[in-house]
């Protein structure tokens, strides 16, 4: 693989999403976009992928940043898989030589081999869908690894030579106590990993956990155990010196993760795989969500109707989600319209209810206003 450098001699900028959407097994509360059981399909998916990005026609010169390879579990595939898809990347972009390159893997279906060769090939960011730390709430939750084999992951992980490591973690989940949750808290912090991703569990439709919990089997913990167990979140990671720079990220500094910052700026970034999403020329669209097509070459889904109404609505509510917020010079560079003249009045209001700081310059979320920022958000559509 090679890669380039001095984004300055390059048109545009964009980061890269790869969807992998296969898994061991779906887990009871998951509504992705992933599939088990379809390991005769590996390859062939393989190969329809590396054929998408080989396909894709850029009429400029495109630098990417980041690239990001989700699911689904990518770490079900084998690592050569990994490794073409990522050199068709190569090929066809000119990549950042310093590219933040994530992966996502699950403890259970990665060893040292398995994240030494994804060392070697370029990747240098791993999220690993923890979840819990303790064994009674992983099965509940129906993850296929216990907290041992999570220990045994990280400790390969930094053997094979990762520094740059997230942690995927859930409250509130059925069952869970204030005490489990201060107990994984301490070990994610002790174990040394540099970001942590925190999200309240969100029961979806058409899940296992949806008729679970529909038919009284699992109960779900109040509002203000939730609300506890967040706070608990952000007290012990400010102290263990994380900084949190989004509604459910927290990192070391110098750690934030770069793909995602490049969603809430409302940045470029092309998606390829099953579903995947992409937002280019201001446009927004997304894959073929049928697997089968998929395979046979039918890549391409639909584009998303979207006026500059949405896009007002998006840049604020993606803003928001970031503890920095909404620049009001951002927003005008952006669009050529001051934020005020679009959303002054809505400001005042979510200001009188104590949801929103305004500084002169920028305009962020209160602590109450996180507690309710979907209301919050809501009150930018257009």
């Amino acid at each position: 693989m090679s890669a380039m450098s001095g984004g300055l001699f390059w048109k545009r900028k964009a980061s890269v999403y790869i969807h992998i959407p296969f898994c061991v097994k779906k887990c009871l509360y998951c509504d992705f976009n992933s599939f088990s059981g379809k390991e005769s399909y590996f390859e062939k998916y393989k190969n329809s992928l590396v054929k998408e990005i080989e396909s894709f026609q850029n009429t400029e010169e495109i630098f990417v940043e980041t690239i990001f390879i989700g699911g689904g579990t990518p770490s079900v595939f084998p690592p050569e898989f990994i490794y073409n898809i990522l050199n068709s990347i190569w090929d066809k972009f000119n990549v950042d030589k310093n590219a933040e390159i994530s992966i996502e893997v699950n403890p259970g279906t990665v060893d040292f081999n398995k994240l030494y060769d994804y060392k070697k090939m370029g990747i240098n960011r791993l999220s690993i869908g923890v979840q819990s730390l303790s064994d009674r709430l992983l099965k509940t939750l129906g993850r296929i690894h216990n907290r041992k084999q999570f220990f045994d992951c990280f400790e390969a992980a930094k053997k094979a030579g990762f520094e740059n490591i997230n942690l995927d973690l859930m409250f509130a989940l059925p069952g869970q106590t204030i005490e489990d949750w201060e107990e994984t808290l301490k070990i994610a912090v002790g174990i040394g990993t540099t970001h942590l991703s925190v999200y309240s569990l969100i029961v979806e439709e058409g899940t296992p956990f949806f008729d679970l919990f529909e038919n009284g089997v699992l109960k779900g913990v109040s509002d203000e155990i939730d609300r506890e167990m967040y706070y608990m979140a952000r007290d012990m990671l400010k102290e263990a010196g994380f900084c949190q720079y989004e509604i459910s990220n927290f990192a070391k500094p110098g750690f934030e993760c770069g793909h995602n910052i490049v969603y809430w700026k409302r940045k470029e970034y092309l998606g390829f795989g099953l579903g995947a999403c992409s937002f280019f020329d201001e446009k927004r669209f997304h894959n073929n969500y049928d697997l089968f097509q998929y395979i046979d070459g039918k890549w391409f889904g639909e584009n998303e109707e979207f006026s500059r109404n949405d896009a007002f609505s998006e840049f604020m509510f993606l803003g928001l989600r970031m503890n920095r917020g909404v620049f009001r010079k951002e927003f005008y560079d952006y669009f050529g319209v001051d934020l005020d003249e679009i959303f002054g009045d809505k400001i005042q209001l979510l200001l009188k209810q104590r949801l929103l700081n305004d500084d002169g310059e920028r305009i962020w979320l209160t602590k109450r206003g996180v507690d309710v920022s979907n209301m919050v958000f809501r009150e930018f559509l257009i």
